[in-house]
């Protein structure tokens, strides 16, 4: 990161805890009411403005920032500080109204009205002039305000515009195509543009991937989503900038969403651009819910690079936004923030403080409910302010590296999930949380980390999926296996090249030499049907159709069913020190286990955890502090890990000093 810096605070280290603050949503009166509770529950700091462009700026150039003034002072004198956002997240009313070109059009030409939240062209420049003019006056009316410690820009970019297919986004779409490519004959080039009649001859014949007859051209369409990327990234370092220009010692940030399927923004690209990484998270439903939350955590620490980062939103209970919204259960709502403290979350934060009477997150949980301060869900809350004031000491402490990693690749992600291949039931996200399942089933250790990393420090990287492999990559990683480290890749691995070019001469492509094995062509399932192997396990999804190509590839598991009947399914080649692996279907984590567990063997990394608490609790180190996670419903007795007679309740956590 260019600056390093963490809240502009002074005193003693501490965990912040907070949450995002709407006073604008809430009579005066209340307010007093909000700062007394907050202060009861241990409040540090609140993201404030984030949605208050309209009440702000109540027509063009007219200005009301009364209120605003009031609410920071009135958090400053009860001594909680505040993240200060740029409120430019969704544009108001008149603005949309005397400027409708501004709002984002879909894929198939069809406007986004207003009416939800963030209703906005990133490559607007009518959009950006407006939401720069109020960004300077914001930071020239509170930039030197002592409860301001950061600038929060916007808010959650990306969540619903990333992919804009308006006019101005073809427009600055054919500029960034400029900029990656030399001429439009070398665009055609990458892009395959003879195929299909789609020789370009002049950049502005380039629109983005709208709605075609039939399947858009594949590197279009991941350009695209790289453009769209960069686009995002291009306002933020605008909004960025200007608070520089004003305010230089105010940290700036915004907050990232590192969880589930949100895929449409490269975070490993953008983590240079803030101050201090932000992040935010909600727990999916599914099996895998505690491991999720725990695998975004762990990437968020690792864009963080070690440093402080800033948990800005999650969630007390329930959310509103999904099918069914459960409660938490007892014990969670400290396990999950514990969790993100776990992986290096120096601040706590949820969305939101109050929760809202009106509108579409009525029902989405807080930390004051609808049933007040007499609830069990705000005793919840003070009880947690009270463990991160008891863990004051860990503020600052880096996470501890793992012996093992999994890589973890934005383009990859993109591109093997788009049309046209061999299966359309590819999740790249879930093949590498179902690794990081196993790897916590198993009690070791792994950081989950961006594929430009170093891995010189990691005895094992785990590389799932790694559709896109570019020569310089493919050189790494072989740099990587020759120099003593063990790596494992999986199915649809190393195929293509930076512009979704296939490597030729047979798969895995780039990666094929490295392993040691040659596959002619892909095996994908029909849904519901599987494949089994002779170490008793079964796969789903995807076969290959393997050829070993070399003497020092040896073949661990075999196919015993379907049309790979008799071939390799998992193998190893020993180079030197190191060895590259290959696993040739989707086994799922259960499935994954013991592969995982004879490759970490065979590479000399082994669990930290005494053989009765592995897969049952999870551990993360920060400094000497460890984090030992209970992943089960019911008690465990962690005892074996030193000092006196204990037992981890369900749903717990423990915090054990050196």
């Amino acid at each position: 990161m260019q600056n390093p810096r963490w809240l502009r605070r002074a005193g003693d280290p501490r965990l912040e805890y907070g949450a995002d603050y709407n006073p604008e949503q809430w009579p005066r009166e209340v307010w007093d009411e909000d700062v007394r509770a907050m202060r009861e529950a241990g409040v540090t700091i609140v993201s404030l403005g984030i949605f208050s462009w309209a009440r702000l700026e109540r027509s063009e150039g007219v200005y009301d920032f009364g209120w605003l003034d009031e609410a920071i002072d009135l958090l400053h004198a009860n001594g909680i500080a505040v993240d200060l956002a740029t409120a430019t997240a969704s544009p108001p009313p008149w603005l949309t109204t005397r400027h409708p070109e501004i709002l984002p059009v879909d894929q198939h030409g069809n406007t986004i009205w207003p009416g939800g939240r963030q209703h906005w062209r990133p490559t607007s420049p009518i959009f950006r002039t407006y939401a720069l003019r109020l960004v300077r006056e914001i930071a020239t009316r509170y930039g030197d305000h002592p409860a301001v410690v950061a600038w929060h820009v916007s808010n959650e970019l990306g969540c619903h515009n990333v992919y804009d297919y308006s006019d101005d986004a073809a427009a600055a779409f054919r500029v960034w195509l400029r900029r990656r490519y030399a001429s439009i004959d070398e665009l055609n080039e990458a892009w395959g543009a003879a195929f299909w009649s789609q020789w370009y001859s002049d950049f502005e014949e380039i629109l983005p991937p709208r709605q075609a007859a039939t399947h858009p051209n594949p590197t279009q369409q991941l350009d695209f989503k790289r453009f769209s990327s960069d686009a995002l990234k291009d306002y933020l370092r605008a909004e960025r900038d200007l608070l520089r220009e004003i305010t230089p010692d105010v940290p700036v940030t915004t907050n990232f969403m590192v969880m589930g399927e949100t895929k449409g923004m490269d975070y490993a690209d953008w983590a240079a651009e803030v101050d201090f990484i932000a992040n935010d998270h909600y727990r999916l439903p599914g099996e895998q819910t505690l491991d999720e939350l725990s695998f975004s955590a762990n990437l968020t620490g690792n864009l963080a690079g070690g440093r402080p980062w800033f948990l800005m939103e999650h969630s007390t209970s329930a959310v509103n936004w999904q099918p069914i919204n459960l409660a938490k259960k007892p014990g969670e709502l400290a396990r999950d923030s514990l969790t993100h403290v776990a992986h290096g979350a120096d601040a706590v934060c949820f969305f939101q403080w109050r929760q809202s009477r009106a509108g579409a997150e009525k029902y989405h949980s807080a930390m004051y409910p609808h049933a007040g301060t007499d609830s069990e869900l705000f005793r919840d809350v003070v009880s947690l302010g009270s463990a991160l004031r008891s863990l004051a000491d860990v503020a600052g402490s880096p996470r501890t590296p793992a012996k093992a990693a999994i890589l973890f690749d934005w383009t990859s992600w993109w591109a093997v999930e788009q049309d046209s291949h061999p299966t359309g039931k590819l999740r790249y996200r879930q093949e590498a949380l179902d690794w990081y399942t196993a790897f916590l089933d198993l009690g070791v250790r792994a950081d989950v980390i961006p594929a430009g990393a170093p891995l010189d420090g990691y005895d094992v990287v785990v590389a799932p999926i790694l559709h896109v492999v570019p020569a310089p990559l493919a050189a790494r990683l072989t740099a990587y296996v020759e120099a003593g480290g063990h790596l494992v890749t999986t199915y649809f691995s190393g195929i293509v090249d930076e512009n979704d070019h296939v490597w030729l001469g047979g798969y895995p492509g780039s990666l094929r030499e490295l392993l040691g094995l040659r596959v002619a062509e892909f095996g994908p399932l029909l849904e519901g049907d599987t494949a089994e192997l002779d170490n008793g396990l079964t796969g789903t999804l995807w076969t290959d159709r393997i050829d070993v190509t070399g003497p020092d590839t040896v073949v661990l598991a075999s196919y015993k069913t379907g049309d790979q009947a008799g071939r390799p399914a998992i193998t190893r080649r020993a180079v030197g020190d190191g060895s590259a692996s290959y696993v040739s279907t989707r086994l799922g984590p259960a499935g994954l286990a013991p592969v995982l567990g004879e490759l970490l063997s065979q590479a000399g990394v082994t669990s930290e955890l005494p053989a009765e608490l592995r897969g049952q609790v999870e551990l993360t180190l920060r400094g000497t502090t460890r984090f030992v996670i209970n992943r089960t419903e019911e008690p465990v007795d962690i005892t074996a890990l030193g000092g006196a007679d204990r037992t981890l309740t369900a749903r717990g956590v423990a915090v054990l000093r050196a």
